[in-house]
């Protein structure tokens, strides 16, 4: 049973419904830069205004693309005094790729790791 809050049950129950609102949330733009930046930050995220300066978006846009990445549940938001701080929904991003890869390779004789983040010369992840 899923408790409020959570998004896709990772037993393999999840809302095709529920993943295509994630996904069409991220298919824009100006959204998908945001939910970048917010990843690359962690859980700590950021100010709507720093987000903003960072990406170069007007206020009142920002505030829109906010509201449907919130809305999809693919990010947080938390308020420290009159800031409001917006960082990424980890839970929300896994559970969404789990949903995506959980039939992975499941028809093939032999799956390579290609579900797995590319990696620089040196070490470090592919954007």
């Amino acid at each position: 049973m899923l408790r409020p809050g959570q998004y896709f049950h990772y037993s393999g129950i999840v809302k095709s419904k529920d993943a295509v609102e994630a996904l069409a949330a991220l298919a824009q733009d100006s959204r998908l830069a945001v939910y970048r930046l917010l990843v690359k930050r962690g859980p700590k995220g950021y100010p709507a205004g720093e987000i903003a300066e960072r990406l170069d978006i007007p206020a009142p846009t920002l505030s829109f693309h906010l509201k449907a990445l919130a809305q999809a549940g693919l990010v947080n938001l938390r308020r420290e005094g009159r800031f409001v701080h917006y960082s990424a929904n980890f839970v929300r991003m896994n559970a969404l790729v789990a949903f995506l890869t959980e039939n992975c390779c499941s028809l093939a004789d032999a799956c390579e790791p290609a579900c797995a983040p590319a990696r620089s010369a040196a070490g470090g992840r592919q954007p």
